[in-house]
């Protein structure tokens, strides 16, 4: 689909990676194909072989913005990222303006705390204790911790997360961990499991009003290969 009939048609947010990647058959599975790679295109908007139906390929983490504010009629992102766009810890969306119709168990995962291997962490995190946690996800870190009665300094970094506590940048870690071997090969090991993250559907308020029959044979047809699935 071209720019010139975006409004009339649905546009659905993904990022690149294993998100995009397990998105496929999906959409495969309600009759869409993505007509280019995109990693091997320098194409920001892709076409499929629906007309009236395209891909934006966008940051992981502006996936529920770009929805929310009209850029795109769906998403697929993880938990993960809804907490910390706004979403209650539980993922529900009460007080944002976005939808959740279905979990589509896809690129599971889960997130967890880490620490150095022979670091006393059930110690350093007794309840009413302080320490330091480096971490992407400060929301979810906050409140997986005051939950605890943990005192907790959390410093915001944005990448290479094991680096913090073998350099005493921090105590330990909130990461996502999908095989642990990345931990292991920095010689840390997880200490607490924080939650199960899976990649939702989710859609915008003007979307569903606006577009509600096509969006809905979308929800429909990814239910149904969900179930096949199961």
């Amino acid at each position: 689909m071209t720019n010139n009939n975006a409004a009339n048609g649905i546009t659905l947010a993904l990022s690149k990676g294993r998100i995009f990647e397990e998105t496929l058959p999906l959409l495969q599975s309600a009759g869409i194909t993505v007509l280019e790679d995109p990693e091997t295109s320098r194409k920001l908007i892709l076409p499929t072989n629906q007309p009236d139906v395209r891909v934006v390929l966008v940051r992981a983490a502006d996936v529920p913005t770009y929805v929310e504010y009209g850029g795109a009629d769906l998403g697929v992102t993880g938990k993960d990222t809804l907490i910390e766009h706004g979403a209650n810890q539980d993922g529900s969306l009460r007080g944002t303006g976005l939808y959740q119709p279905l979990d589509l168990n896809i690129a599971r995962c889960h997130m967890a705390v880490a620490a150095p291997r022979g670091f006393d962490y059930a110690s350093a995190a007794r309840q009413g204790s302080r320490i330091t946690v480096a971490t992407k996800y400060t929301h979810i870190a906050r409140h997986f911790f005051a939950e605890k009665g943990v005192h907790v300094n959390l410093v915001k970094l944005y990448g290479s997360m094991e680096l913090a506590p073998l350099t005493g940048l921090a105590d330990a870690i909130v990461d996502l961990v999908s095989t642990g071997k990345t931990l292991q090969a920095n010689d840390l090991v997880e200490v607490e499991r924080v939650m199960d993250i899976s990649s939702h559907l989710v859609l915008g308020q003007a979307a569903l009003k606006l577009k509600t029959a096509p969006i809905r044979r979308l929800i429909d047809a990814f239910a149904r290969a969900i179930a096949q699935k199961d």
